[in-house]
């Protein structure tokens, strides 16, 4: 139900169970919590890429089938164990989660994608924040992060009408950062991540936390924590270290 495949030092995750649109079953969300913690540990990747199996959907969010039989499991909602609560999973690990997003993205499924640190979706993807169509509020954080992302006026659009928002005005909206077709939205994203993984992975995972961390505090607050962080970080390279590498962006992007 849940495929890792190596491209070189980026690893592509596909929840796979495209016969439920991928929903997360109990069982799906403990393996994604197992993978994630494996990828985050192996100095051998650098980013990783996370998909749902097929065209139809990234993720449908909770397996409503399984919670129908279990009249304690709408606690996995507000669940806060990351082997149980996938965005606690995917905000763990420590290097940059590209989202490709190949279908929809519905509910609990939303706030999957919000987890990732960059989204790319294929005209296939849809949106939506059905919880107060089913009667159930959001607990893994989609209704603080999405007002932050594409303000509150937006947000309660999407979330108090439980209408779908479509891949072309998601990125209209600054929700995703790019739209492809269904065919180009894989390599699209592996082109993405090869082009991270080419720095170095601690820097990566350094900058990324330096964004997160910053972007949960006041502006104020989060100058401060550039400033005490990145003057600890800068002292240990060297001018000619800084040189050497100027260099190779300069090359690269007479290439691009």
């Amino acid at each position: 139900m849940l495929l890792v495949e190596r491209h070189g030092s980026v690893a592509v995750v596909t929840m796979n169970r495209p016969e439920a649109m991928n929903a997360l079953s109990k069982a799906l969300r403990l393996a994604l919590h197992d993978a994630m913690v494996r990828l985050d540990q192996d100095p051998d990747v650098s980013v990783v890429v996370l998909t749902g199996a097929g065209d139809r959907a990234f993720t449908a969010g909770l397996d409503l089938k399984e919670l129908g039989g279990d009249p304690t499991a709408l606690g996995a909602a507000n669940d806060q164990d990351a082997r149980s609560n996938p965005v606690r999973a995917i905000e763990r690990c420590r290097k940059p989660v590209i989202g490709a997003i190949n279908g929809v993205a519905i509910t609990g499924g939303f706030e999957v994608a919000l987890a990732c640190d960059v989204l790319l979706a294929s005209e296939n993807a849809r949106f939506a924040d059905t919880h107060a169509r089913v009667g159930i509020m959001p607990g893994w954080g989609l209704s603080q992060k999405l007002s932050r992302l594409i303000g509150p006026y937006r947000a309660k659009e999407l979330s108090l009408t439980g209408n779908f928002l479509d891949a072309r005005t998601a990125a209209d909206w600054g929700l995703v950062n790019r739209v492809t077709s269904a065919s180009e939205l894989l390599p699209a994203a592996l082109r993405m991540a090869e082009a991270m993984s080419s720095i170095p992975v601690d820097t990566l995972a350094f900058y990324k936390s330096l964004i997160d961390d910053g972007y949960a505090l006041a502006l104020g607050e989060g100058l401060s924590l550039e400033n005490s962080r990145s003057s600890d970080r800068n002292r240990a390279v060297t001018p000619e270290a800084v040189e050497q590498q100027r260099h190779h962006v300069m090359e690269r992007g007479r290439g691009q």
